[in-house]
């Protein structure tokens, strides 16, 4: 039997589609991408008891989402669309089973973002403000690309089979330090960090950025990959 790979929703409280009323919703990409590489797709919305949910799971995957604010002030022209309190709740729920679990991750933007700080790490809230000089991050989405640098004998290394090919990059937040446990898998020619990884575990990977809109052997090979941990748990 393919192995099942939850996905949790996003969650919508503006009222995008129709006022009054609160949405879930996700890009088909994820699921595409999943079902490409061997795998099925279980979406998980938000609601009680995440735990729970994480038994009937072989992987774990949080896809991008909004955003994660800061403690502090930030100047009045940058823009934050955070994510729900309850959208961060449910996930941060579920990683913490999943990592308990010893479950397969596979963490996308939003997804590393949380997976840092759960360890303790921390991030730049808005790279323009935080990291002024460096290049720009949120770069147009149909081929907007940058190169990036792979640590060599890393997990990802070896999900991506070798390939190093450009990424699409769609941020402007990013993790500064990934935290306990924790390690820089993949950095951008700038210093940024693109990818951190958990090398106590079989596959615990977040990259910052979107590999289920990309094509060729770069989203082949990461999410085969990581199906095929996830098939290792069935």
């Amino acid at each position: 039997m393919k192995p099942l790979v939850g996905i949790p929703l996003c969650l919508d409280e503006q009222g995008r589609w129709k006022a009054g009323r609160t949405y879930q919703y996700i890009d088909t990409a994820y699921s595409r991408a999943v079902e490409q590489a061997g795998g099925r797709v279980l979406h998980l919305p938000v609601q009680e008891d995440p735990a729970t949910l994480v038994e009937s799971i072989h992987g774990l995957l949080i896809p991008g989402g909004g955003d994660l604010l800061p403690d502090s002030r930030y100047p009045d022209g940058v823009r934050f669309e955070p994510a729900p309190v309850a959208q961060l709740g449910f996930d941060r729920g579920l990683l913490t089973a999943a990592l308990a679990a010893d479950l397969p991750i596979l963490a996308v933007c939003y997804g590393m973002q949380l997976l840092a700080l759960h360890h303790g790490g921390s991030l730049d809230y808005d790279i323009p403000s935080d990291l002024p000089g460096v290049d720009d991050h949120q770069l147009p989405e149909a081929d907007g690309r940058h190169p990036i640098e792979i640590v060599r004998g890393s997990r990802l290394e070896k999900a991506l089979g070798g390939c190093s090919d450009p990424v699409n990059s769609l941020h402007h937040q990013a993790v500064s330090t990934p935290g306990e446990a924790l390690v820089a898998c993949a950095h951008s020619a700038d210093g940024l960090i693109e990818a951190i990884e958990h090398p106590a575990f079989d596959f615990c990977i977040g990259v910052q950025w979107h590999p289920e809109k990309l094509d060729g052997p770069h989203r082949q090979n990461l999410f085969r990959a990581f199906v095929d941990a996830c098939g290792d748990r069935g």
